[in-house]
């Protein structure tokens, strides 16, 4: 990484002041909320005899350091279930992180729980229709934890989909208050990808027995820590690198390592390090701002993430009052290059990109040439910089090295020769509205599909005319009323495996849903988050079968080819019935509230935005 400070990139600066701009109101508002927070709102000092008392009446040894007042007493909020293997870590956490406060005069006490759904576990069942809105179920979650007012900081842990965009959803209403991230890493990695492709591929078209799918699975799903291909999980822990919210470099270590437990510690020191009556108070809300944002985005495309967090980013930044949107993401990747090739985007997982110089790397590099904005604070006390250092021991201290090059440029590559020049997200919109489409995971020559469209309402119905040969043709797979407000917005992976046998046999087939796909999700061309959606009145409810659709990564099109008043005289398709079982009922007040994809999918956001305009 070069010495010099870069200047940042014009286009990465222009949609910063853009954001910055359309979001001066709501923002201020929030910064003066977390100010009024701090000097008068819930503090430890502040609670009564009684309260206080309940607060560390179970807290042992800790008890008097507690009661005392004088050091700081960190919360820790933990999404630990044993079934999430990339939580089943987190069981250990709260006892090491207490001892690991002690050493350095503080006291740590978990504050609470949170859910922590599994998608890999819920993908294509009626448990999946609860996923999205598993988010705002954690931020309220983490709300509630952090309301007791007993701490002066706090430990988040939580990797995968929802999880992390819920606890900073919620944590940010306490903005005032110093917190960190703390990852517990990638399990080992297990069956390459390629071949578990081929696998659920043989499956689909009848090569494969559930035995052999199974087997395969199992192999690739093995053992405890995060799925190792890069989905929604693993793009949330280069996010939190890329925000300067993790300890630098601690994204992408191993459970069970000597390594993990000392970045777990150096977590818990720095929080020690960063309260309110310090000399380095670093809250939250002011870490979190527009430029945070911005390169968190940045990010995402130089590493080919998920486009799950065109869902999640914007929801994040509403909580600290910044409105980001789908035109600001579609303007930073038509500028920034993908200089990661992860799966679903290349062959390799995220023990070979870590190898490789990992986020150390991406950083240094994205730096170098200005893409990233190098002054945001930080919970390193070094600042941004740091993150372009990786972990290591010298002996048996931690430290942090540079890393110059990349040591596999099947991997990572350096900005002057990337994988693609841009970052592989683009808006595709037309009279069928606005939605998502990735490129980066798709070959050039699917990027442009212009077919009859195919009407469903239900995915399993879309595999049914599958397996009934009524889909073997050049065709684009229209899969309606899957959006916030219909059904939650589920993830519809399940069906690439499919699609990609028909494209595979070499057929034309393209996919366009107001529904979500797995961070996983690739290969095949998908124009998703319609928006609006169809139970929002969104043109694509009345799109019929045999109708012409062209969707088209070059140039950001997606049209349905009908006239405007043959549209204008059409019916839209009746809604399908509100779901019912697995709890689904539960959730139909965040259904009916809920916001379009692009603020977000949340009715507690859009709720909180109307009452309170923050």
């Amino acid at each position: 990484m070069s010495s010099s400070k870069p200047t940042v990139n014009p286009n990465v600066q222009a949609v910063t002041e853009r954001v910055t701009l359309r979001s001066a109101g709501p923002r201020r508002a929030y910064l003066d909320l977390i100010e009024r927070e701090r000097d008068g709102g819930v503090h430890r000092p502040r609670l009564a005899c009684g309260n206080l008392a309940h607060g560390f009446a179970a807290a042992g040894e800790d008890k008097p350091v507690i009661r005392g007042g004088k050091a700081m007493n960190i919360a820790i909020v933990t999404a630990f279930n044993d079934m999430l293997s990339a939580h089943q870590p987190y069981g250990r956490y709260p006892e090491q992180m207490k001892l690991f406060a002690r050493e350095v005069g503080a006291t740590a006490q978990v504050a609470g729980g949170t859910p922590a759904m599994c998608d890999g576990v819920t993908q294509g069942q009626a448990g999946m229709e609860l996923s999205l809105f598993s988010r705002d179920t954690i931020a309220l979650s983490t709300a509630v934890a952090l309301s007791h007012g007993m701490f002066e900081s706090a430990a988040l842990l939580g990797i995968c989909d929802k999880i992390v965009p819920g606890l900073l959803i919620g944590a940010l209403r306490f903005g005032h208050l110093p917190m960190l991230l703390v990852p517990s890493g990638p399990m080992p990695s297990g069956l390459p990808n390629k071949e578990k492709v081929r696998i659920r591929e043989a499956y689909a078209a009848g090569r494969a027995s559930r035995e052999d799918l199974l087997e395969g699975e199992s192999a690739s799903y093995h053992s405890a820590g995060t799925c190792t291909f890069y989905g929604t999980a693993n793009s949330n822990q280069m996010m939190m690198e890329v925000m300067g919210l993790h300890i630098p470099g601690a994204a992408f270590v191993s459970p069970g390592t000597k390594l993990r437990q000392e970045l777990t510690r150096a977590a818990v020191r720095r929080l020690a390090e960063m309260g309110w009556d310090g000399n380095d108070y670093r809250p939250l809300g002011a870490c979190i701002d527009e430029k945070a944002i911005v390169n968190a985005a940045v990010g995402l495309l130089a590493t080919g993430g998920s486009t799950n967090h065109a869902i999640h980013l914007p929801a994040i930044a509403r909580a600290a009052g910044i409105i980001f949107d789908w035109e600001d993401l579609d303007r930073l990747s038509a500028a920034v290059p993908m200089i990661a090739n992860v799966y679903p985007s290349g062959p390799g997982d995220v023990n070979q990109f870590h190898a490789a110089g990992g986020m150390a790397y991406v950083i240094g590099e994205l730096l170098d040439v200005g893409m990233l904005h190098g002054d945001i604070l930080t919970v390193s006390r070094g600042g941004f910089a740091d993150y372009a250092k990786e972990p290591v021991f010298e002996g048996e201290t931690l430290a942090w090295k540079d890393v110059s090059e990349s040591r596999d440029e099947g991997m990572l590559r350096p900005v002057s020769r990337p994988f693609l020049p841009d970052g592989g997200m683009r808006l595709v919109s037309g009279n069928l509205g606005r939605a998502t489409f990735k490129t980066s995971a798709v070959a050039r020559q699917h990027w442009t599909v212009e077919a009859q469209a195919r009407v469903f309402c239900d995915q399993d119905e879309v595999l049914a005319a599958y397996k009934a040969g009524e889909l073997h043709r050049d065709v684009i797979v229209v899969l309606r009323f899957q959006g916030p407000r219909a059904s939650g917005m589920p993830e519809l992976h399940k069906l690439t495996p499919a699609l990609g046998v028909l494209q595979g046999e070499g057929f034309k087939v393209a996919l366009v849903t107001d529904g979500r796909m797995s961070g996983a999700s690739g290969k095949v061309p998908a124009a998703i988050h319609v928006s609006p959606e169809a139970l929002a009145g969104g043109v694509i409810g009345k799109v019929r079968d045999g109708d012409m659709i062209r969707v088209c990564g070059f140039n950001g099109e997606l049209q349905l080819l009908v006239s405007q008043q043959e549209l204008a005289q059409r019916e839209a398709a009746a809604a399908p019935p509100a779901p019912l079982g697995t709890g689904r009922e539960l959730f139909a007040f965040m259904r009916d509230g809920a916001s379009d994809a692009e603020a977000g999918g949340s009715a507690m956001l859009a709720a909180m935005t109307r009452n309170y305009a923050l």
